[in-house]
């Protein structure tokens, strides 16, 4: 099979990990794999294997998803979006896919409707129209009125083939976060959890001991690297490292640094061994989205987890309340984030019952293939 993904992350870069993740098992298994990135470049990220095509990128403004900026950090104007949208419809016309898929779009990303639906279009009128379908986490951003869960359907309804929710229905069913009318749960396809092969220990022992403190890949998550940096001064006796991801990380690393000046920290960029680094680590704090989470899962360190909720987020509140029943995790608020309730949590986990690894199922990507392999054998 041709298999095309369209994906774009406009704050961390958690969306398109997760459909790189996806694509590298749609070309394990012998499928030929293009992702059209409409986010900013993340060359940290692994694409072995895929084609890997950039759409003019755009990021959101900050938590304001409905101002979108271009590659000069200026608001992007009609003329650039309407560059994306062409670029899109021809990346869709000369690729050719077998299967089409959608990350998030039509439950989320609706800022960008008209490009998906362009694409969408163009696909529906190929020689051969691709099975369509849609990717989503277990938990998505409830919609703020009903009319935008009934446009989903209708979109759906129009263009698509069905819907990957990349979850346990046991665990966390779409209906925790997501209105699902009758006709939606016809189209569901759950494929448990799409993770990378579970994080083995640094060959180097690189993270032993030490406090991992990551914020992702956008600058959402300074506020928990400062309180992590007085947090040091209450536990002295513990190492720490500070991964600080982003387009402007040199810029807060550098800030950082003056903040931690005489402190045990290490304050440096992400690193391509994260997930390598934590089966060692004695704790991790991070915020709460689906990659972190399913790092988290498969190495079993203790983790304090600052859920992003700024504006109107809810999912990482979501995740973490459901997380924070497993030993060894607890949810931190960020409203209540600083240095004495930091390091109050950590010891808590660090001194907590070792968490199992064990009963979470994370082939979602494999069973993926499998799903949408069967879905394209109907077609033909």
């Amino acid at each position: 099979m041709k298999v095309m993904l369209v994906v774009t992350h406009l704050l961390g870069t958690g969306h398109l990990s997760r459909t790189l993740t996806l694509g590298r098992a749609f070309v394990g298994a012998g499928h030929e794999v293009m992702v059209v990135s409409g986010g900013m470049p993340a060359p940290q990220l692994d694409s072995t294997g895929l084609t890997l095509f950039g759409l003019p990128p755009l990021r959101s403004d900050g938590t304001n998803f409905t101002r979108l900026l271009g590659e000069d950090g200026k608001e992007a104007d009609e003329t650039y979006r309407n560059a994306r949208t062409v670029a899109l419809v021809k990346a869709v016309r000369a690729f050719q896919p077998d299967v089409l898929i959608t990350e998030l779009f039509p439950f989320g990303r609706r800022v960008l409707a008209d490009e998906f639906e362009a694409a969408l279009t163009a696909a529906r009128t190929l020689p051969h129209p691709p099975v369509i379908l849609s990717s989503i986490r277990d938990i998505l951003a409830p919609p703020s009125k009903p009319s935008k869960a009934e446009r989903a359907d209708e979109i759906i309804d129009a263009y698509y083939d069905g819907v990957l929710v990349h979850a346990d229905a046991r665990i966390t069913p779409l209906t925790v976060s997501w209105p699902v009318s009758e006709r939606l749960a016809g189209s569901l396809h759950y494929t448990g959890f799409v993770a990378p092969a579970a994080p083995q220990p640094h060959p180097d022992g690189v993270g032993e001991g030490e406090i991992l403190v990551s914020a992702g890949g956008g600058s959402v998550g300074q506020p928990i690297f400062r309180a992590a940096i007085e947090a040091v001064r209450k536990m002295p006796k513990r190492r720490w490292r500070l991964l600080v991801g982003g387009r402007d990380a040199k810029a807060r690393i550098s800030e950082l640094s003056q903040l931690a000046e005489g402190a045990p920290v290490v304050i440096e960029p992400v690193r391509p061994d994260f997930r390598q680094m934590l089966p060692h680590a004695a704790a991790s704090v991070s915020m709460c989205g689906y990659n972190t989470a399913m790092d988290l899962l498969q190495s079993g360190t203790p983790a304090v987890m600052v859920p992003f909720d700024d504006g109107s987020e809810v999912e990482q509140s979501l995740r973490g309340q459901s997380l924070s029943a497993l030993s060894a995790m607890e949810v931190l608020p960020s409203k209540d984030l600083d240095a004495t309730r930091l390091s109050e949590t950590l010891e808590r986990v660090i001194s907590d019952v070792p968490r199992s690894t064990q009963g979470f199922g994370f082939d979602g990507a494999q069973r993926s293939v499998e799903i949408v392999q069967r879905l394209w054998d109907a077609r033909r």
